[in-house]
């Protein structure tokens, strides 16, 4: 199963939630999709969705997914890496409305050069290869950083407060 987030923000993210629809329209996808689409306008047709879920099920689609692809948001793909899980990340952007800037770009940028241990998109055309891709792509990323969750989330914070 397939777990997309796009997190609380308030703005849409019409982007990524239409991408991930239109892979599973078109049979790039073929296992379930379940999403929480948050304040997105997009209405998915192929997927199963919700617009906000509350902890525990958001906690048990964590844990069901075979992948998860959110947001930028830290919050989403810290919890993905608790779990001792490689997320897909597309941050959201500015220039589609989703976002107030482009934090979360550099944010995911820094992580995954700094950690190696998320999986960025930053073009959602790259989305699809990014997806079918997955499992060798894991491979390559750095999961010692996974099973010592404290201490990456004690350097992560201290690059977020610098």
């Amino acid at each position: 199963m397939i777990f997309v987030t796009v997190g609380t923000h308030e703005q849409q993210f019409n982007r990524l939630i239409k991408k991930i629809d239109e892979l599973k329209r078109d049979g790039i996808i073929k296992e379930e999709v379940i999403m929480q689409t948050g304040f997105s306008t997009y209405e998915p047709q192929y997927c199963e969705t919700k617009k906000l879920l509350a902890y525990d099920e958001m906690n048990e689609m964590y844990e069901k997914a075979d992948i998860i692809i959110t947001h930028g948001g830290p919050a989403s793909f810290m919890k993905a890496l608790e779990l001792k899980k490689i997320p897909i990340v597309v941050p959201r952007q500015l220039q589609f409305e989703e976002h107030v800037n482009d934090h979360q770009i550099e944010f995911v940028k820094l992580v995954e050069e700094r950690f190696n241990n998320i999986i960025g998109v930053y073009d959602i055309d790259d989305l699809e290869n990014t997806i079918i891709e997955f499992n060798a792509t894991i491979e390559k990323k750095n999961t010692s950083s996974l099973s010592h969750n404290k201490e990456f989330n004690e350097k992560l914070s201290m690059l977020i407060n610098k």
